[in-house]
């Protein structure tokens, strides 16, 4: 193969093929550090092999979501904080799984930018792979594009996908068995997640506070800090509670808010009837919706207030469920009850 006099290099059009590899490199023992019963994580190839016999599962369905992080990305890269969003791509696509019964096998991702800095890719990787290990789930590839042009200076985006196993006969929501005095347990959020982000960005712009501004409802934390709080992942503490048939159904909150959510979950002829004095707005969601003037339908259709993950479980089952939560480490608590519609 001859050179060619001026001849055009991918560099010269900006992307950087060495950069890419040595992310690959990099990035290597964070795969590693998620492998599981049927799956051995090992980037480079064309696809990634699952054994599900090995994973325990005889007659399995598999079951597919896939997400991203939003606008939570634009806090990341204005402040430098790129160490936890990996964990909200992880969150956002697992604990839709758990709302089918479904347990994460595998995880993939997808990072694009404008220019590859490997220590920022690095960072993000890292967290994906806490958030596989927190979910149990392997990290068994994924994508970076390097597109010049198409993102501004620092920019990058994220999506994940991920994919999950539930027995034939265990899958949620139960519709069949859902009935009017079905009660509705709440799992506490760690924040916003990874949802309402446009907005709470400009609650902040009209607060006229940045990002490294003592956060008004948080002791000892920046706004920056509090707000780049992480998904909580709900797999190890529902996982056990739905494999032994004492859920009938769940939903996670995300877009949408408490509004739109559950009713994904419940059968036709059914409605959830909150009990909004269950819980307190905890005071970030307060600091939000008194800065923006945001009304409370607005709040909860935007927002989890406070709720990440809601079940649906039979009223002689609440107090074995809560039992397991609470021991899990989650905050829990009984928010309602199914009704008639």
């Amino acid at each position: 193969m001859t050179d060619r006099p001026n001849g055009l290099t991918y560099a010269d059009a900006g992307v950087d093929i060495d950069a890419g590899e040595r992310l690959v490199d990099a990035i290597k023992p964070l795969a590693k550090s998620t492998r599981r019963p049927g799956a051995e994580p090992s980037l480079g190839g064309f696809g990634a092999l699952f054994d599900l016999k090995a994973a325990g599962y005889d007659d399995p369905l598999l079951v597919t979501t896939t997400d991203g992080v939003g606008t939570k990305l634009k806090i990341a890269i204005e402040t430098g904080r790129h160490d936890t969003v990996g964990v909200d791509l992880v969150a956002m696509c697992v604990n839709d799984l758990l709302a089918q019964g479904a347990e994460p096998l595998m995880f993939l991702d997808y990072y694009a930018t404008g220019k590859l800095t490997v220590d920022v890719a690095k960072r993000v990787v890292a967290g994906i792979a806490e958030g596989c290990r927190q979910a149990g789930c392997a990290l068994v590839g994924g994508e970076t594009a390097e597109m010049p042009g198409m993102y501004g200076d620092g920019d990058y985006d994220l999506a994940g996908f991920s994919v999950g196993a539930v027995n034939r006969g265990a899958v949620l929501p139960v519709l069949d068995q859902q009935k009017p005095g079905d009660v509705l347990i709440a799992l506490g959020s760690s924040g916003p997640h990874s949802n309402g982000y446009s907005l709470i960005r400009k609650i902040v712009e009209r607060s006229g506070l940045g990002w490294g501004a003592d956060a008004p409802f948080a002791k000892d934390r920046t706004l920056a800090q509090a707000l780049m709080e992480p998904t909580r992942i709900y797999v190890k503490s529902l996982l056990p509670l739905m494999k032994g048939g004492l859920v009938k159904g769940g939903a996670h909150i995300t877009g949408g808010g408490l509004i739109e959510n559950p009713p994904r979950a419940i059968a036709e002829g059914l409605e959830p009837k909150f009990d909004w004095s269950a819980w307190e707005l905890p005071p970030l969601f307060q600091w939000l919706q008194e800065t923006g003037n945001v009304s409370e339908h607005e709040m909860r259709r935007t927002f989890n207030c406070g709720v990440g993950f809601v079940l649906i479980v039979a009223a002689e089952n609440v107090e074995p469920v809560l039992a397991a939560l609470l021991n899990a480490g989650e905050t829990a608590f009984v928010c309602g009850e199914l009704q008639a519609a």
